[in-house]
């Protein structure tokens, strides 16, 4: 019997971007389906609503030839208990540099301890997405400065709208 090889890959995705869709796209390559989990974290002040990272994630992927193959949808609670739910044992995670390892680490080893039959994956994205990250994109894009090499279109257009309005 083939069961469907499914992972969730969670992030704030505030915003997303080309290096969460080369992320998301190295997923696929590996996992038959994947459960993008757009976190809702107590403890940031994202720049968009969950509602809109949510509709930007799936505007992003709707375009990328994988969207059959991806799902997206809201996290808010623990993630080992979303997966648990959701009934996958593979959770991804995107290194971009070796500063990102000792907390992604840490998280890996605290969901282990949590529910030790879920496994984290490590991918890292191209070359060219090592150094993006959504907090350099949204203040590159709070500044004026042209964001379209790093994120989606729409992302894009969702970021001057935000940073065009008054506080």
């Amino acid at each position: 019997m083939n069961s469907v090889k499914k992972a969730i890959y969670p992030g704030s995705f505030d915003p997303v971007t080309k290096g969460h869709l080369d992320v998301i796209a190295r997923a696929c390559g590996v996992f038959d389906h994947v459960v993008i989990a757009v976190a809702n974290n107590q403890n940031k002040d994202p720049l968009f609503t969950i509602e809109e990272r949510i509709d930007l994630v799936q505007n992003a992927v709707a375009d990328t030839g994988l969207a059959d193959r991806l799902e997206v949808k809201p996290l808010d609670g623990l993630l080992v208990d979303f997966a648990k739910e959701e009934g996958i044992h593979a959770v991804i995670r995107g290194l971009r540099a070796i500063s990102d390892f000792e907390f992604e680490f840490q998280l890996a080893l605290m969901n282990r301890s949590l529910a030790p039959k879920i496994e984290t994956i490590f991918l890292m994205p191209t070359e060219e997405f090592t150094y993006l990250s959504s907090s350099i994109v949204k203040e590159v894009a709070r500044l004026g400065g042209d964001v379209s090499a790093f994120v989606p279109p729409a992302t894009r257009e969702a970021l001057t709208k935000r940073f065009a309005s008054p506080s």
